[in-house]
């Protein structure tokens, strides 16, 4: 299914997935006898380096699609875990409340997108990193969090750190 998914929204997906940093697909789990697969992919934040997040989602098969129709949109349903995975450098992030976004990801046709904002939590010292849907019509309160504590660690600030 991953292959006719992918021929058949690939110039969609480029399309949405312009300007965020890309994901490399590190493990593909089937959860069914119908080709239904939880796909995680590890995600580096462009800005921040030494950081790298694991975002799940549902992938579902041609046949799941022929027998419960809505063909051309994944479920909402995603997770994310964020770690240090080296020397963290944080490159010119937004420090605003609504942060930056580092990844999407087209999950239908033309109406749903994963998407991973960073936030920087000041007051704490601490990178959020958020994973959510958003939805085109309807908003989606599904979501996930993880975050990097950066107290005590040596953390290299390209542009000085927030005062």
């Amino acid at each position: 299914m991953s292959a006719l998914r992918n021929l058949f929204f690939g110039s969609v997906f480029l399309a949405a997935s312009a300007g965020a940093t890309s994901a490399e697909v590190v493990g593909k789990v089937g959860v069914d006898w119908i080709g239904n697969d939880i796909i995680i992919e590890a995600v580096s934040d462009p800005e921040v380096k030494g950081v790298t997040c694991h975002v799940t989602y549902f992938d579902r098969s041609l046949i799941d699609r022929f027998k419960n129709g809505n063909w051309f949109e994944d479920p909402s349903n995603n997770s994310i875990a964020c770690r240090q995975t080296g020397p963290i450098e944080i490159g010119n992030i937004d420090l605003s409340k609504d942060g930056s976004e580092v990844f999407r990801q087209g999950m239908s046709l033309i109406w749903k997108t994963l998407a991973v904002n960073r936030i920087y939590d000041k007051a704490n010292n601490t990178l959020i990193y958020l994973a959510h849907s958003r939805e085109l019509t309807d908003g989606s309160a599904k979501m996930s969090i993880s975050t990097i504590p950066l107290y005590g660690q040596d953390v290299v600030w390209k542009n000085g750190k927030p005062q």
